[in-house]
């Protein structure tokens, strides 16, 4: 592979699903997306309260707000996909789930997913994490395996958003490079003659 340093850049979203403008997991994901950036990734932090979306099946999907369409088409726009999210009571946010809802399967298939989860507690966000990986499973993503949890988030990420750990620092950043990184040969490799051929192969 092209180092991906030298790579046409790939394009890396980042969605964060807090609605706390201030909040730890807007940090942690942007701490991520420096990642990717690193890599000359070209990289957009998208926050939900931006947006205006409408709660999942109040409205028809023809009467979706015009914002609707506009996260979807930079998703689809994305290469790769890094989601940050808080866990609250056991789960994900509930912001980010009706955000899933209102997408399809068109925005994140085939895409590089990168998970980071944030937690309060001494536990760690790992029941958060495990319900974005089913949901990107039946998404048809492509998960990292290496995610980040991260445990008392208050002792971990400081009030003016740093990230006080170095470990956690560290891992936070492989996660965008590592996003860039599979992203870059993912493209690479639909560039292939391999690749353009099966995809003409017939579906039975």
């Amino acid at each position: 592979m092209t180092d991906s340093k030298q790579a046409v850049p790939v394009r890396i979203a980042g969605i964060c699903g807090s609605l706390n403008p201030a909040g730890k997991t807007r940090a942690a994901l942007a701490k991520a997306l420096e990642g990717a950036a690193e890599y000359n990734a070209e990289i957009q932090l998208i926050e939900l309260r931006d947006y205006e979306l409408v709660f999942f099946g109040s409205v028809a999907s023809e009467d979706y707000p015009e914002d609707v369409q506009r996260l979807r088409k930079q998703l689809r726009d994305a290469q790769g996909i890094i989601i940050a999210t808080p866990e609250y009571h056991g789960s994900l946010t509930g912001a980010l789930k009706n955000m899933f809802d209102l997408m399809s399967v068109e925005e994140f298939e085939t895409k590089i997913v990168g998970l980071v989860g944030v937690a309060g507690g001494h536990l760690g966000a790992i029941h958060a994490l495990n319900g974005l990986r089913t949901i990107c499973r039946n998404l048809h993503c492509w998960v990292l395996p290496q995610e980040v949890s991260i445990a008392e988030s208050g002792k971990a990420i400081g009030v003016d958003g740093s990230v006080v750990d170095k470990d956690l620092e560290d891992r936070l950043l492989n996660v965008g490079r590592q996003v860039v990184k599979f992203a870059s040969l993912q493209s690479e490799f639909r560039e292939t003659e391999f690749a353009k051929d099966w995809a003409e192969l017939p579906t039975w």
